[in-house]
């Protein structure tokens, strides 16, 4: 027969055992946000609406990869077509379009697209965070092409790097600027298989002149919390250039080994860094 127990013997298993679920607990909420972007993600609330804004000589489907990647996360994510015209006007088309969306956005920007997500989001309470990828995030009163860095591929005699193709209803001196065949497949794509910087270089949308040359109005980075990806191996946006621009910014940079098409390249880091930025 069994020595009878005496009352309270059981309390100091059970406090033992509470304090170990407490423990374990508190051992799982710290390991499983490091299970990768898509287990990271964990919101008190609704996911934010997570936007894409593409660069110049590129469209929506240079941002297929990583929206791919952020959808089965579970974010709601919208590619919205950057019109490449002028930088105060494509800020306008971009802020338009955050205006339709409802609840927390995070506004991500590649190339010539950070110029234009840093004019969208000013004066926006919904856009709670910037990334930039690889990208130009002006001061108020600057314009892009100086920004790219001495060193860019971009910093020679315009006629070596572009072809100039007229348009209808273009200002005086203003023309279409399409990267040339080797520009595009050398410094723009590095990084990117051949066939596939092939078809990008066919579909390349255009970037006007006065684009490169309108001033920046009033940085929305001053006022919300930024992260930059910056591409080591950038050769038009050079990484000295992207530094500069992060740092002023205050953004959390995040380093990868990349060219300047890290969105088509290393699309899981620009993942993980745009999830980072939604918490």
């Amino acid at each position: 027969m069994s020595e009878p127990q005496r009352p309270g013997a059981r309390r100091p298993r059970l406090v033992l055992a509470a304090a170990l679920t407490a423990v374990l607990a508190t051992t799982l909420s710290v390991l499983l946000p490091a299970t990768g972007a898509a287990a990271g993600d964990r919101h008190p609330g609704p996911k934010p609406t997570i936007v894409l804004v593409h660069g110049a000589w590129a469209d929506g489907s240079s941002w297929s990869a990583v929206g791919d990647i952020l959808r089965r996360a579970g974010y709601p994510v919208r590619i919205p077509p950057n019109p490449l015209r002028n930088l105060t006007t494509d800020g306008q088309t971009i802020a338009d379009f955050l205006s339709t969306i409802s609840g927390p956005i995070v506004l991500v920007g590649h190339s010539y697209g950070g110029a234009v997500i840093t004019q969208a989001a000013t004066g926006n309470a919904d856009v709670k965070a910037l990334v930039y990828e690889d990208a130009f995030a002006p001061d108020e009163g600057e314009v892009i092409f100086p920004l790219a860095g001495a060193d860019s591929a971009l910093s020679v005699d315009p006629a070596t790097v572009f072809d100039f193709v007229p348009y209808p209803g273009a200002p005086a001196s203003d023309v279409d600027l399409y990267l040339k065949r080797d520009t595009f497949l050398g410094p723009f794509a590095a990084g990117v298989p051949r066939s596939k910087a092939l078809s990008l270089y066919a579909a390349q949308r255009p970037l006007t002149l006065s684009a490169g040359f309108t001033p920046a109005g009033v940085p929305a980075w001053k006022t919300i919390p930024s992260w930059y990806i910056l591409g080591t191996q950038d050769q038009i946006i050079t990484p000295a250039a992207q530094r500069f621009m992060a740092e002023r910014a205050g953004a959390r940079i995040t380093e990868v080994k990349a060219g300047h098409l890290a969105l088509i390249t290393r699309p899981d880091v620009v993942a993980k860094v745009i999830v980072q930025a939604t918490r």
